[in-house]
C-alpha cells in the first residue's frame, strides 16, 4: 500500500501500537515489495501497478488498502530532469473567487508549460463578498495577492529551492507624519481595520463605509505587481468616502474601516505614502508560495499533531479520519498526495497522524497538510482522479499545479558547404 522509499525499511512506532498497524505488520512481505518499488496494491483502474504516465519523471499511482479501506493518490514528480515546476494558482486569476481545481489548471499561461498535475490549497472563506479568500499566504508569479497569517506555508525561492515554515506579516503603512499602521491585503475589511486592495482582487474593493485612499506609483520606484519584502512609495490621487471604490489601472486601493477612519492622519492628494510588504521569514523573490498546515515532516521526522482548542472542529478534526490533502519533497522528488475519505465502502480517509507517517514513507523530508474534506482533490494528466466525498467536484479558492516546461529547441546542424567543382 505505501509508495516506495527505500528497501532499508523500518516500522514506525505508530504502526506497532494499533490494530491498523498490527496488520500491516502481518503482511510485511507484501509492504517490502511495495518500499522496493513492486507493489501488489491495485490502481483504482485495476491496471497493473505501474506508472500512468510514460515519463520517467513523473508518474501517478492508486494505492488501495480494502481491509481499512483506503485509497491513496500519489503523484511523484522528479526534481532533478529540470523539466518540472510547481506554481499556484488562484480561482479565475484573481485573489477571490471559486472554482474547480480542473478549471484552475486553464489558468496556467501557456509560455510557462503544460499542466501535467495538480492538487488542492489553502483552507479558505467559503461564502460572501470574499468566497475564496486563502487563510494564508499566497504568491503567485512572483505576485504578492494574499498575507501570511502566522499559519505553515510552502514556498519556492528564486532558485527553484522549495521551503515550509511559518510565515508571518509585517506589512505596514507610513503616514505622512511619520506614524504607522498595520494592514492586510485584498481580505474583508473590519470596521477597525486597515486593507489594501490591488488589482488582483477585481474591479473594486467590495467593501462598504469607511475612507478608502486611491494610490499611484510616486515616480520613480517600484511599482505593481506587488511583492514582498519591498517597500513601494505611492502618492494619494484620490480619497472617496463610503466603500466598494474602484480600482483604476496602476493603482492600489487603501481602505479604512468606519471606525479607524475617524482617527486618520490628515492627508490631501499629493501626498506620500510608504508601503512595506515586510515578511517573517524574508519571502523576497519567493515565485510560488501557498499556506496550509500544520506540518507534516520536518527533517525527515514525523511532526507529533499538537491540536490546540478541542472545542473547535478544526482541532478536533485532526484526530479524526477524514478526505486529505498534502504536498511533501525530498531531494529527489515532489510528493502530491490526496486520500480519499467519508465513504465506507472506498476509504474512510486519515487522521493528521496517519497522513504523517504515510508521507515518512513516501520518503518526504518535509511535507505539509493543506485543505482537505470535501475540498480534496488531485488531478492528473488531464482528469480528476480522486473521488471526493461530496460525489463531485468542489469549487476552492486555489492550487498547486506542477507544470511540465517546453524543451528548448536544439539548434539544427550547419548544412555541409557544397565541395566546389573539379
Amino acid at each position: 500500500m505505501f509508495g516506495p522509499r527505500s528497501s532499508h525499511f523500518r516500522f514506525p512506532p505508530f504502526f506497532e501500537t494499533n490494530l491498523i498497524g498490527r496488520l500491516l505488520l502481518s503482511n510485511a512481505l507484501s509492504l517490502a515489495l511495495v518500499l522496493a518499488g513492486c507493489s501488489r496494491a491495485v490502481p483504482e483502474d485495476s491496471s497493473p501497478a505501474q506508472p500512468a504516465s510514460a515519463d520517467a519523471g513523473l508518474s501517478y499511482h492508486n494505492y488501495r488498502d480494502r481491509r481499512v479501506p483506503w485509497s491513496i493518490h500519489v503523484v511523484r514528480v522528479s526534481r532533478r530532469a529540470g523539466a518540472f515546476e510547481v506554481h499556484s494558482v488562484h480561482a479565475q486569476g484573481k485573489a477571490v473567487g471559486l472554482s474547480k481545481v480542473t478549471d484552475q489548471t486553464e489558468l496556467i499561461r501557456p509560455n510557462l508549460g503544460v499542466p501535467v498535475a495538480a492538487i488542492n490549497g489553502d483552507f479558505y472563506q467559503r461564502d460572501g463578498s470574499f468566497a475564496g479568500d486563502p487563510r494564508g499566504l499566497q504568491i503567485v508569479e512572483g505576485e504578492l495577492i494574499s498575507a501570511p497569517s502566522g499559519t505553515w506555508s510552502c514556498w519556492i525561492d528564486a532558485s527553484g529551492e522549495p521551503h515550509t515554515g511559518i510565515t508571518s506579516s509585517r506589512f505596514e503603512i507610513t503616514w505622512p507624519d511619520g506614524s504607522a499602521s498595520r494592514f492586510d491585503l485584498n481580505a474583508n475589511r473590519s470596521p477597525n481595520g486597515i486593507v489594501l486592495y490591488t488589482p488582483a482582487i477585481g474591479a473594486s474593493t467590495r467593501t462598504a463605509g469607511g475612507t478608502e485612499i486611491i494610490l499611484e506609483q510616486q515616480a520613480p520606484s517600484d511599482w505593481l505587481p506587488l511583492q514582498p519584502n519591498k517597500t513601494y512609495r505611492a502618492k494619494v490621487r484620490e480619497i472617496r468616502e463610503g466603500g466598494d471604490s474602484p480600482i483604476p489601472p496602476e493603482t492600489v486601493v487603501l481602505s479604512l474601516g468606519p471606525q479607524l477612519a475617524r482617527r486618520r492622519p490628515s492627508l490631501e492628494a499629493g501626498a506620500e505614502i510608504s508601503i512595506s510588504t515586510a515578511t517573517q521569514p524574508n519571502l523576497r523573490d519567493a515565485k510560488t508560495a501557498l499556506s496550509g498546515g500544520p506540518a507534516l515532516v520536518q527533517n525527515g521526522r514525523r511532526q507529533r499533531i499538537q491540536p490546540g482548542d478541542f472545542h473547535s472542529y478544526s482541532s478536533s478534526s485532526m484526530k479524526e479520519r477524514h478526505p486529505r490533502s498534502a504536498i511533501g519533497w525530498n531531494a529527489d522528488y515532489y510528493f502530491l498526495v490526496e486520500v480519499d475519505g467519508r465513504q465506507r465502502a472506498l476509504s474512510v480517509g486519515m487522521t493528521l497522524d496517519e497522513l504523517a507517517a504515510y508521507m515518512i514513507q513516501l520518503g518526504c523530508q518535509e511535507a505539509m497538510n493543506l485543505d482537505g474534506g470535501g475540498s480534496a482533490t488531485i488531478w492528473f494528466d488531464g482528469k480528476l482522479r480522486n473521488r471526493p466525498c461530496d460525489g463531485m467536484e468542489r469549487s476552492i479558492a486555489n492550487s498547486l499545479i506542477v507544470i511540465k516546461k517546453e524543451a528548448p529547441e536544439m539548434p539544427s546542424a550547419p548544412t555541409a558547404a557544397a565541395s566546389p567543382k573539379q
